[in-house]
Parts: C-alpha cells; sequence; structure tokens
C-alpha cells in the first residue's frame, strides 16, 4: 500500500501527463509529412495541435518552479519544432511592391449566403450583408467557396448583384446543379481583369464529392496569374454533429463523438489524395500562380505542408498574429489560405472582423515582383 502511494504522488502523476503531452507534440511535428491514408490516427495530433501546444506551454511554466531540469527538457521538445511553429504563429513584415501595380484578392467561403436559416427574413439580411461586405472591400479578383445563386426569376439574386456592384468583367463558376429550383452550388471566380483562359481540375472518381477547384488565367496589369480556386474535402458535418461542440448541451453524447470523429478521419486521406493532384496542377502552370480557398485543414497538416513546400503562404509573409478564419463551433483556427509563387509578392494580408459566415473573409495585396 505505501508503495503505491508512493507511485501515485502528486508529482508522479504530473510526470505521467508531462510525458503524454510532451508525446502528443512530437506525434504533432510528424503529421505535415506523413500521408493520412498511411497512418489515419496521425492527421488527428496536427488538428489538435494548438491545444497540445498551450498544455506543453503549461506544464513547461509548471516545472520551471518544481524541477528545471524537467523543464530545459520539455524546452528542448518545443525546439524541436522549429519552423513549425510559425505556421500557426507568424510575423511577417510582407514583400515590398517598390511602386509595382497591386491587385486586390479576396478568399471568401460564404456558406451558401446562409440560405438555410430558419428564419428567410434574415437569411435575406445575412446575405445582403455578406454581399455589401465584398462590395466594400472592393478587391479586383475574388473567389467564393460554397457559392450560392438561383437562376432567374429569384428573390435570393447574388451573382448578378456581385457582378454589378463590383462591375467585374469576367467570371468562372463550377456547380452541382438542381433543375428543381433552378439552384446552383459550387465555387466561382469573379474578375475585374480580363479571363483569357478558364477550366477545372477533376477530383478522383472513385471519390464522390461536392468539393470543387476551377482556376482562370487573368491579365494582371503587369503579368498573366493563373488564379486558383479550391475547396477542398469537407468533414460534412450535420446539425446534430454540432450539438459536440456546444456549451449548452447538458448532456454529452459520447457516441456522437465517435461519429464526428469516423467523419474526420475519414476527410484527411481524401483531401490527401485531391492536394496531390492539385499540386502537380499548379507545377505545370505556364503562369506564376495563386492558389484561394477551403482547404478544410490547419496549417499542421499533410494538404497544407504540400502547397507550402512549392508556393508562398501569404498570410505568414505578410501578417502578424494567430490568423483563426473558421469561424463555426469547431475550434478548427486557419483552414482558409491565399498561397503565391515565388515570383509574386504579398502585402497587406486581412482576415475578416465581422462574423457573416462560418468563414471569414481573408484578403491581400499581390504583385508581380521586381527583377
Amino acid at each position: 500500500m505505501k508503495r503505491l502511494k508512493k507511485i501515485f504522488t502528486l508529482k508522479n502523476i504530473l510526470k505521467g501527463i508531462t510525458i503524454i503531452i510532451s508525446l502528443n507534440l512530437l506525434l504533432s511535428y510528424l503529421c505535415p509529412f506523413i500521408r493520412p491514408d498511411s497512418w489515419e490516427i496521425i492527421a488527428l495530433f496536427g488538428l489538435a495541435y494548438p491545444v497540445i501546444i498551450v498544455c506543453h506551454l503549461i506544464i513547461t511554466i509548471i516545472w520551471i518552479f518544481i524541477n528545471k531540469k524537467w523543464a530545459l527538457g520539455l524546452g528542448i521538445i518545443i525546439l524541436l519544432g522549429g519552423n513549425l511553429h510559425f505556421r500557426t504563429f507568424t510575423i511577417g513584415g510582407g514583400d515590398d511592391s517598390n511602386g509595382a501595380a497591386e491587385v486586390k484578392i479576396m478568399s471568401y467561403n460564404v456558406h451558401l449566403f446562409d440560405l438555410y436559416n430558419s428564419d428567410p427574413e434574415q437569411a435575406h439580411r445575412n446575405k445582403d450583408k455578406i454581399i455589401q461586405y465584398v462590395a466594400n472591400e472592393n478587391p479586383d479578383i475574388v473567389c467564393f467557396q460554397e457559392f450560392f445563386h438561383q437562376d432567374r426569376p429569384s428573390d435570393f439574386v447574388t451573382k448578378d448583384t456581385l457582378i454589378q456592384l463590383l462591375e467585374t468583367k469576367d467570371y468562372h463558376e463550377r456547380y452541382t446543379q438542381y433543375k428543381k429550383g433552378k439552384r446552383n452550388f459550387g465555387i466561382s471566380i469573379f474578375s475585374k481583369y480580363e479571363i483569357i483562359e478558364k477550366g477545372d481540375i477533376v477530383f478522383p472518381d472513385n471519390q464522390p464529392t461536392f468539393n470543387y477547384c476551377i482556376y482562370a488565367d487573368i491579365v494582371t496589369p503587369k503579368d498573366t496569374v493563373r488564379v486558383y480556386n479550391i475547396h477542398l474535402q469537407s468533414i460534412r458535418l450535420q446539425k446534430m454533429d454540432y450539438a459536440i461542440f456546444d456549451d449548452k448541451t447538458k448532456k454529452k453524447n459520447s457516441s456522437g463523438f465517435f461519429l464526428v470523429l469516423g467523419k474526420v478521419k475519414k476527410a484527411f486521406p481524401v483531401r490527401a489524395n485531391q492536394t496531390d493532384k492539385l499540386v502537380e496542377h499548379i507545377n505545370n502552370s505556364p503562369h506564376p500562380v495563386v492558389v484561394c480557398g477551403d482547404f478544410n485543414d490547419t496549417p499542421m497538416s499533410y494538404t497544407y505542408n504540400q502547397f507550402n513546400s512549392v508556393l508562398t503562404d501569404a498570410f505568414r509573409n505578410s501578417s502578424f498574429g494567430i490568423g483563426k478564419t473558421y469561424a463555426g463551433k469547431i475550434p478548427a483556427g486557419r483552414i482558409d489560405y491565399i498561397f503565391h509563387s515565388d515570383q509574386i509578392g504579398s502585402n497587406n494580408f486581412v482576415i475578416q472582423d465581422e462574423n457573416l459566415s462560418d468563414h471569414y473573409a481573408i484578403s491581400c495585396s499581390i504583385f508581380k515582383k521586381t527583377e
């Protein structure tokens, strides 16, 4: 009995918790470099990285007052993460345009303009607020995910209003179309500059999805740029699934938690396959590229790492702090991105303040770097 009491002292329990947290952090470091279909569970550690690193920092501070050798060891584990930590927290100063013509580009998952709000009047108000926000920001190029428009006649007008307010010359779109009600659900690119070529990238046939990728070659003032608009595989949570993230829910449903966890795990390998196909297409682009979209994945993921290995993350290049682009109940953090080729510079990265969708709009200025 005395021996058991010795084992279960507060200090030993703290050591056990410390080892578990440290192992979780080390596994999160591996996440960007391992395909999730080869080891599904690894992706979850990358998803949980923000929580893990906060716990690790707290436990390190505690050990400073108990045992400095343990604190030093924990500090070394943090240092092992190196630049990986700066995927979540950044201090980028941006590029100097040196007088080059700047193009403002925006990416925004508009969540169907709140079409399915239970209050139709509120849906119209939210739709109008989203459109007005975009009009006030006045981007030269804007990429929408979860875009919706209904063929006329309709009292829920989106596309035509945006074209009029933004005075866009050209646009490109891809939809899942429903004949009933002539409704269109998908993604779109609106541009004030001329689009000289457009296309889409079809994801593998064995992966049925409502997620898409389209691209447009746009003649900007200094160069032709290929803009990709990407909406990668969603987790597809239903309304009932969000109950497990609701603090007001009195009874936590454990079976619901594991159901959601299963959906999360299932989405990772699909996104990995979509990502590989997209990166291959990007590498063969005849023009410098800008990639916008909702990746549904965090910076500590295989998906992010594949894009980051060939392109520059505009947020990290030209922003400061911790970026949060998902406004829903899941603590997903930054899952919307603007990437660009090395030949392109970026500055003034902005994340929307007002919550109008389940995502915040992101935007930045891009320009051709001087030789």
